[in-house]
């Protein structure tokens, strides 16, 4: 497709050369089934844009990075989208959900960027664009051009890159090649220093491969063609760049099948994960998280013993709490005949058994119980074709069998699925969505009942250590965080405390999408009644005893007069040690 003309009196007669451009990249925040970047995520769009800018002549001084989210924040900063020689937006969601960390760009804002600029536009990224709800059913989406001078239906970096090298009159769409990613990866890791996340609550998506081999009915992978594979010394070098730059945090989440790196694009390669795992690992040895994302069950079930071997080298390299999500989609054989989908429910379970037994153990350490290395999370999808009432039943007999055999899930995710142009679900209209909305609701909150609440107690055991919780908000008392990482849980604090800090925490209780945790170790002497009455078998009246009795000189002190073993929750602080 031609990339639209500017018009006569937007050309400038004499553009400025690349050393001279100013560009402000705006990140409205991507999440795609394979991609993700709503904060504290930093998607590679705006990092390989501003690499590719800096490749073709712009210096690192003359790009300035902002989120959506900093613009409304402060209206100052419009300036620079105003100013400018070249605004590059950056965003679209096709697997939208529900944010804490930030709210991706409304269409109408994007549009108002675009009037704001008095230089050329670009808008490029994922081919929706604004913030939808998680279960809005399946709807159709096509790009509009918001008033944009060029739109970049291929790669945004890669037009990025052409357009600057045109003088900023035009482009040709295209498909970036990886030896471009190589550079551009690399170079464009400085514009992390400007995210305001940076450095401490910053996770850095990670791309090893973009496409897929296999052809799921509704999802959108596969428009980026067969996969196609980055090496692991390129992304190695991407992890140093952003390592130099303060980045501790990174997920491996853009690519359809992390086993499938380094390989055919469908056998596993232990030794490729080994080079790309240790790799990472010698380059930035202070990292505080690596995590994953994606891993198809299917390549489990074709290749057992080549997986095996594969896991245990990324359990070996990970942090903790990491988690790889299966693409199921649907337990109903029917769903999935209809919808080319390539796991049954009996390999997925086969494939549950594989990660628990090779990844699922717990990393020893002193402080206390720690979240096991690597456990899988399953997506289920509804709404797809063929789907009956019987669907609901495969799929809550599917996830009993995994509770049965006491087996561990990381999350179970359910929603109901979104239809784009370009996949078999636009081409059919299929709204079944709709048709069984109360089925759909009455099975997903029982799901919540009977399978997230047990499954979170068998994953997280009262006394299990949350390092580094990152507080976001408060309400109705209580405190709201959660670690960077892979579908971090959200844990709440009793108490309102500082904002944008990091606390340990210990698990104390659970909900269904959530775990209750006090600051871990636990001060007797300075606790709250509230983080008292918190520990399991520390009522109102006991916390009240142990308060009146303060101050301990030991845990055990306190244990007697509370008749419970605090010992796994909580320290004493002494007055002459307080200060």
């Amino acid at each position: 497709m031609t990339a639209p003309q500017l018009d006569g009196d937007r050309v400038p007669s004499r553009a400025p050369a690349p050393s001279d451009l100013s560009v402000t990249i705006v990140d409205g925040y991507v999440d795609e089934p394979a991609h993700f970047g709503v904060p504290p995520y930093i998607s590679t769009y705006p990092r390989f844009t501003a690499g590719a800018l800096v490749d073709a002549g712009v210096p690192e001084s003359g790009i300035t990075y902002h989120t959506i989210d900093e613009l409304r924040d402060d209206r100052r900063k419009w300036a620079d989208v105003a100013d400018a020689d070249l605004l590059v937006y950056v965003g679209g969601m096709t697997v939208p959900g529900k944010y804490v960390g930030g709210t991706p760009a409304e269409p109408d804002e994007v549009r108002e960027l675009a009037w704001t600029a008095d230089g050329v536009t670009l808008l490029g990224g994922p081919v929706r664009f604004g913030v939808g709800d998680e279960n809005a059913g399946a709807q159709e989406m096509q790009r509009d051009d918001l008033d944009y001078d060029f739109v970049a239906m291929g790669d945004v970096e890669a037009a990025a890159y052409d357009l600057v090298e045109a003088g900023l009159e035009g482009f040709g769409n295209r498909i970036r090649e990886y030896d471009e990613v190589s550079r551009w990866s690399s170079l464009g890791a400085f514009v992390v220093e400007q995210h305001p996340n940076h450095p401490d609550y910053l996770i850095a998506e990670l791309e090893t491969s973009r496409g897929c081999a296999y052809r799921c009915s509704f999802c959108t992978e596969p428009l980026y063609g067969d996969p196609d594979f980055r090496t692991a010394p390129d992304v190695v070098s991407e992890v140093d760049a952003l390592s130099d730059r303060g980045v501790r945090h990174f997920r491996l989440g853009r690519q359809a099948d992390i086993l499938a790196f380094g390989g055919d694009g469908e056998a596993p390669n232990p030794d490729a994960l080994r080079q790309l795992y240790g790799g990472i690992r010698d380059v930035a040895p202070d990292l505080e998280t690596l995590h994953l994302d994606n891993m198809n069950p299917v390549t489990i079930t074709d290749y057992p013993e080549a997986s095996r071997a594969a896991i245990r080298v990324i359990a070996e390299h990970n942090t903790a709490g990491d988690t790889a999500a299966f693409g199921l989609e649907s337990a109903d054989p029917a769903v999935r005949e209809e919808n080319n989908l390539l796991v049954s429910a009996e390999e997925c379970l086969e494939a549950v058994r594989v990660v628990n037994e090779e990844a699922g153990w717990r990393p020893d350490d002193e402080r206390g119980t720690r979240l096991p290395k690597l456990l899988p999370g399953i997506n289920l999808v509804h709404g797809l074709q063929g789907e009956t009432e019987d669907t609901f039943a495969h799929n809550r007999e599917f996830l009993e069998d995994v509770m049965e055999e006491g087996l561990m899930l990381r999350r179970v995710n359910i929603r109901q699925v979104m239809a784009f142009e370009g996949t078999e679900m636009a081409e059919t209209g299929a709204d079944l969505a709709r048709e069984h909305k109360k089925e759909f609701q009455r099975y997903k909150r029982e799901v919540r009942e009977t399978v997230d609440r047990p499954m979170l107690e068998r994953v997280m055991p009262t006394g299990t250590v949350l390092p580094d919780v990152h507080l976001e908000y408060h309400e109705d008392g209580t405190t709201f965080g959660r670690q960077l990482g892979t579908y971090p849980i959200l844990v709440g604090v009793p108490g309102e405390r500082e904002l944008g800090r990091s606390i340990d925490v210990t698990v104390v209780d659970w909900g269904y999408r959530s775990v209750t945790g006090v600051p871990f170790p636990l001060d007797v002497n300075g606790a709250s009644m509230d983080e008292l009455v918190a520990i399991p078998g520390v009522g109102k009246g006991t916390a009240g005893d142990i308060i009146v009795n303060r101050p301990y000189g030991s845990t055990e002190e306190a244990g007697e007069t509370a008749g419970v073993d605090l010992s796994r929750f909580a320290t004493v602080r002494t007055p002459e040690r307080a200060d």
